[in-house]
C-alpha cells in the first residue's frame, strides 16, 4: 500500500478467499462479485484461492497471507453459516489478535434490511491477523454485494470520514 494523503485515494491490496467444500473456480459467484466490485472501487486484487471449510486450512490461509507484506486487506466469503461444517469465524478466531465486533454487528443490520431476521443465521464477523484485516462474510453473492457495497466500498476509502480502516492500516502491527 502507498502512502497518500486523506484527500487522495489511496489503493489497497485486497486477497480475496472463499471457503467452500464444493465451490470452483468456475462456480465461484461471490469471489467473482468481491473481485469486481473491489476492482472497480480502484483496489488491487493481491492474491485469491478457495479452501475448504476446514479450521487449520482456512487459519493456516490467513495466517499466510496475513504474513505477506504484499496484502493489506483479507476478504473472505462463505463459512459464517451456523451448520456443522461453517467454521470460517471459528479459523478467523484461532489466529486474530483483535476482534472487530462492530463489523458483523453493522452487517447484520445492513442485512436486515433485505432478509429480514433471516440475517440471525449470519455470523459475519471481522479481526486483524498480523497487522492485516479479515472480514468474513457470508457465501451468497447478495451477503457479498451488501457488505461490499454498504460497508467496505467506505471503510476501505482512506477519504471516508470521519475516520476509515485505511488510515490505520500503517499502524495496526504497533
Amino acid at each position: 500500500m502507498g502512502h497518500a494523503n486523506k484527500d487522495e485515494f489511496l489503493v489497497v491490496h485486497i486477497a480475496v478467499l472463499t471457503v467452500s467444500d464444493t465451490r470452483t473456480p468456475d462456480d465461484d459467484r461471490s469471489g467473482d462479485i468481491l473481485v469486481e466490485r473491489l476492482e472497480k472501487a480502484g483496489h488491487k486484487l493481491a492474491a485469491r484461492d478457495i479452501v475448504r471449510d476446514e479450521i487449520p486450512d482456512i487459519s493456516k490461509k490467513f495466517k499466510q497471507w496475513a504474513d505477506d507484506p504484499a496484502i493489506d486487506v483479507i476478504i473472505a466469503t462463505g463459512g459464517t453459516g451456523v451448520t456443522g461444517r461453517d467454521v470460517t469465524p471459528e479459523a478467523l478466531a484461532a489466529v486474530q489478535d483483535k476482534d472487530i465486533p462492530g463489523f458483523g454487528e453493522l452487517f447484520r443490520m445492513v442485512s436486515f434490511q433485505k432478509i429480514k431476521t433471516s440475517t440471525m443465521q449470519s455470523r459475519a464477523c471481522a479481526g486483524v491477523v498480523g497487522g492485516t484485516y479479515v472480514f468474513a462474510l457470508p457465501g451468497s453473492p447478495g451477503a457479498c454485494k451488501d457488505a461490499w457495497d454498504e460497508i467496505l466500498v467506505h471503510q476501505l476509502d482512506i477519504r471516508t470520514r470521519p475516520c476509515n480502516f485505511v488510515e490505520m492500516i500503517p499502524r495496526l502491527k504497533e
